[in-house]
């Protein structure tokens, strides 16, 4: 749960002068003429579709051109695919797991609840907080949460791969509007509709969204307790399995083994066993071998709900970091084998003293926040290449003692 802000008490005079020196000053956007047309001709569709033309009058109050912001988003596609290693670490990391820890305890009655209510883990569903929201921190951040309005139609109007989505995404935020679960001025998301906790889009939203605290309202941006209900809704609406994981680490034979579903058992046959040494504890499950880092990194077992877990998002990897930091918030150790990576591992807090101390030098001018994106890698690789050692950029020990040592 995000933290409230702490304001300092200031007389009058102090306080209006340190918001005219602070505040940013915002570049107004010129209207386009082109964007207000293409506003007011899908009106007409809004209407058939079941919107009031006061609902859709209210809001575009004010909205009077597209976002340039989400259409840079949209045009982005980034050269640089992160390693499997790097992947894992910025989700499945110390920080996300303590924190998921403590919110387990704060918010025990309503998972419960959630639990009783749709069978689903909570520690999975603090996994999906967790890595959709960062525990809702993103929310506050003005620069990435915009108008859901707006930038979906953005992507209707200006977006050529994406006009189909916005359309059908606007068209299900409006009736979000209409039902009166929040009002436009807060009906923020990303660039391409996710919204709340648990980064909903519209039609999603709609499919699959909750009042469980019973304030009469489905409130993903501001209860907690809904929002996690929501991401429970859908995983049990597509096969969530009660009381059954998602996979397991295993160990596996030098030989090639066969692609597709079988058996625990005909598994275990072939030479596969759990990591941990443990039994699997149903023999007819059936699973799906993964090596998300080829035969030199940790292996898994996937069962049905790894599946789901897809769901929510179409990605191996996605999953599976669901699931490792998921089963760590409720206590289980780490991997039994490391991913296959070139230098020694570093954990958030080590991460953060990596930029403290590349920041120092002058190398890094982002913020200190324990994540090892692109800007500390390209940092890294700036300071190796003054220190004229060999340039790989990995947010490591080595690195870290090298810097100490200069």
């Amino acid at each position: 749960m995000s933290s409230p802000r702490q304001y300092l008490k200031l007389s009058p005079f102090v306080l209006l002068l340190s918001l005219l020196l602070t505040a940013p000053v915002a570049a107004e956007e010129p209207a386009d003429p082109g964007f207000q047309k293409w506003v007011q001709d899908f009106r007409k569709t809004a209407i058939k579709n079941g919107i009031s033309g006061e609902v859709y009058d209210r809001a575009f109050k004010g909205i009077t051109s597209p976002d340039q912001w989400v259409l840079d988003k949209a045009a982005y596609q980034p050269e640089f695919k992160a390693p499997v290693w790097q992947y894992f670490d910025n989700r499945v990391q110390r920080r996300a797991i303590e924190r998921g820890k403590k919110e387990k305890q704060q918010l025990q009655p309503w998972l419960e609840k959630i639990e009783q209510r749709f069978g689903v883990n909570p520690n999975i569903l603090l996994a999906i907080w967790s890595v959709e929201s960062s525990y809702g921190g993103i929310l506050d951040n003005d620069k990435v949460m915009r108008s859901v309005i707006r930038s979906l139609a953005t992507l209707a109007y200006a977006d050529p791969q994406r006009k189909k989505f916005g359309r059908q995404q606007l068209l299900a935020a409006l009736k979000i509007l209409q039902s009166g679960d929040i009002d436009e001025s807060h009906l923020t998301g990303s660039w391409a509709g996710a919204m709340g906790h648990t980064q909903f889009i519209p039609t999603s939203y709609q499919a699959y969204a909750v009042d469980i605290d019973g304030d009469g309202k489905r409130d993903i941006w501001n209860s907690v307790p809904d929002a996690l209900a929501t991401a429970a809704s859908l995983l049990s609406n597509n096969g969530w399995r009660k009381g059954e994981t998602w996979g397991y680490e295993v160990t596996i034979p030098d030989r090639k083994l066969p692609a597709g579903k079988l058996t625990i058992g005909e598994w275990e046959k072939l030479g596969v066993k759990r990591a941990n040494g443990e039994p699997f504890p149903r023999k007819d499950d059936m699973a799906e071998l993964k090596l998300p880092d080829g035969r030199k990194g940790p292996a898994f077992l996937m069962l049905k709900n790894f599946f789901v877990i897809k769901r929510y998002n179409n990605s191996d990897r996605y999953a599976t970091a669901i699931g490792l930091l998921g089963d760590q918030i409720g206590g289980a150790p780490g991997l039994v084998k490391d991913w296959d990576r070139p230098f020694t591992p570093i954990d958030s807090a080590q991460v953060e003293e990596l930029q403290r101390l590349l920041k120092e030098k002058g190398f890094y001018k982002g913020e200190i926040d324990g994540k090892a994106g692109s800007g500390t890698r390209k940092a890294v690789r700036a300071f190796e290449k003054s220190a004229g050692v060999e340039v790989k950029g990995y947010p490591s020990k080595e690195v870290i003692d090298l810097l100490q040592s200069q």
